[in-house]
């Protein structure tokens, strides 16, 4: 089988894979990251968004090989020291999840958005999130949690 070697959040990571293996498949079936979710198998819901080279990707779609030498951020590398980053604190204060299952597929695709859009208006993060599912909120919240976080990452309340 051949190998495959990457980055994942911030560690040096190598893996026989093959070739038909999904990235979301290596992430969480042999390294671990189990944030990384798995809710369609279409790429219709986004419970499997991370970061690959800074930009928000639908693990279920990208063949582990894509990712040969590439830097992947998953939910888990967001936190820094024990600390949740800006955007999870957000989550978690302003009631942005339910069961939580959609979540870090949430968080990932909103940072990729702040990235692009640092103040975004109700309109532009529900925009955003079109790719995004949630079965068990109105996303009221989670836009709450978006909008909350953007603003702690720009400094602001």
């Amino acid at each position: 089988m051949p190998k495959v070697s990457m980055t994942v959040n911030g560690k040096a990571v190598s893996a026989e894979v093959e070739g038909r293996t999904l990235l979301v498949q290596l992430l969480r079936d042999q390294l671990g990251m189990t944030g990384t979710h798995v809710g369609c198998d279409t790429s219709q819901c986004g419970a499997c968004v991370v970061h690959v080279d800074g930009r928000s990707v639908k693990a279920c779609t990208m063949l582990a090989s894509q990712a040969e030498g590439s830097q992947v951020t998953t939910i888990e590398g967001l936190a820094k020291d024990g600390k949740l980053h800006p955007m999870q604190e957000a989550f978690r204060d302003n009631h942005g999840l339910q069961c939580g299952f959609c979540t870090p597929g949430m968080i990932m695709s909103a940072l990729e958005l702040v990235k692009h859009k640092p103040n975004p208006s109700e309109h532009e993060v529900r925009d955003w999130l079109e790719g995004n599912l949630c079965r068990c909120t109105g996303y009221h919240n989670i836009v709450k949690s978006i909008q909350a976080g953007a603003a702690a990452m720009r400094g602001g309340k």
